[in-house]
């Protein structure tokens, strides 16, 4: 069972219905777990530079955050809760624009790519990027999209 909280605190910028945010990352969160509670948070520019600038000492927005939550040993849930997924709907609108991307393949894959942090995976080096980018990419074909990574060629995710 999962249960996926969406926030939407970006009101000004269009961003997918929850039923489909919900859909993206039930796909990537069922390909390593039966079980997990997510909150995904859709933000403003503002709120995504605050929050890069707090816990990643960067200037400036970025596309997704992940915030893995772990659970104290003494609480005993039945759930397991994953943490938080942030995206700031201004920049991925403006990268897919850029990328020439479908708009809901850009954000099936920024969701994705956020559930597979709270999973554990990461990008910090080549070896890692490869296991994730794959994961992504078969979650994301089997939902119907394009590989998200050969427009560039590079991971448009990895975070500078």
């Amino acid at each position: 069972m999962y249960h996926i909280i969406i926030q939407h605190a970006a009101d000004d910028a269009p961003a997918p219905k929850s039923s489909l945010l919900r859909k993206w990352a039930k796909a990537a969160l069922s390909q390593k777990t039966e079980s997990a509670e997510v909150t995904i948070r859709i933000v403003t520019t503002p709120e995504m530079t605050h929050l890069n600038k707090t816990y990643r000492y960067k200037d400036g927005p970025t596309n997704v955050l992940s915030f893995p939550f772990e659970t104290p040993k003494e609480v005993d849930i039945n759930i397991p809760i994953l943490g938080d997924i942030v995206v700031c709907a201004e920049v991925v609108n403006r990268e897919a624009i850029e990328q020439g991307k479908p708009f809901e393949a850009h954000w099936a894959h920024m969701i994705v790519h956020g559930v597979f942090h709270l999973l554990g995976y990461d990008h910090e080096n080549d070896a890692d990027a490869n296991t994730m980018e794959t994961l992504e990419k078969n979650v994301l074909k089997n939902l119907g999209f394009e590989n998200p990574y050969h427009v560039t060629g590079e991971s448009d995710c990895r975070h500078d």
